[in-house]
């Protein structure tokens, strides 16, 4: 069964909500996501993938299109995507030309999602999936052309206790997963390696960029739209992360 794509273009958006809204928020993305409990296969980039239950569904949001057609893939280069859900970027990168591809995810079904797809399309000689907590699974010396994260941007407490693998996905307690991608992230490029993320204005743009100062980077933003998150008008931001 194909799951039809729920985004639209929004021309003029409300606000995002905030505090406990924007929590709320959250809560029905991870339902929207997580409602599944059957494979399922979607449309995308012109190509067909599969959906394993249990993992981020790149239809109920643009995010994953618009972050994938943004990307400098490095043509013969290499490239780490952390967070890979489906898999749809990792497998795109592959696709584009780049010669070593390396997805992970901290959700076991993502990774197995990601693998699926990647077989699927013809490019799982150069596509390496790894379950990971951030860069973990990673060897100490293993350096990218680029990096890149679609981010679980809504902000949670510190009380808060994930108990879905699906949670990962949309929120990050006290932002302490990005506080560890900012930091350690710019460890792990080439010479003249390239670090993104992908941001949305339901995230804590603010505790960002507070962050980044605090580790000595800065933020650029190199691409941004309007377009909506199941049914929240959202902008979404390319973001590049430069010591």
């Amino acid at each position: 069964m194909a799951i039809p794509h729920a985004s639209s273009l929004v021309d003029s958006p409300a606000p995002p909500p905030d505090g406990e809204a924007l929590f709320d928020v959250g809560l029905r993305l991870v339902e929207r996501h997580d409602g599944g409990r059957e494979a399922r296969e979607f449309d995308m980039l012109g190509l067909r993938w599969d959906l394993v239950p249990r993992v981020f569904a790149p239809v109920h949001t643009d995010s994953t299109e618009l972050f994938t057609g943004w990307l400098p893939f490095p043509v013969s280069g290499s490239f780490l995507e952390v967070g890979c859900g489906a898999g749809v970027t990792a497998v795109m990168a592959a696709l584009a030309g780049c010669a070593r591809v390396t997805a992970l995810d901290i959700n076991p079904e993502a990774v197995r999602n990601t693998a699926l797809n990647a077989v699927r399309h013809g490019v799982a000689d150069r596509v390496r999936v790894l379950h990971s907590d951030l860069y973990d699974a990673l060897a100490p010396g293993e350096r990218f052309d680029v990096v890149f994260w679609n981010s679980n941007v809504i902000h949670a407490p510190e009380e808060f206790v994930y108990t879905r693998p699906m949670q990962y996905a949309i929120f990050d307690r006290s932002y302490a997963t990005h506080d560890r991608y900012l930091r350690d992230g710019l460890t792990r490029l080439t010479p003249s390696g390239r670090l993104f993320l992908g941001f949305n204005s339901l995230g804590d743009a603010e505790r960002l960029h507070s962050l980044a100062a605090e580790s000595g980077a800065r933020i650029t933003e190199r691409e941004r739209t309007i377009r909506r998150a199941g049914d929240v008008p959202v902008t979404f931001q390319l973001l590049e992360v430069a010591a």
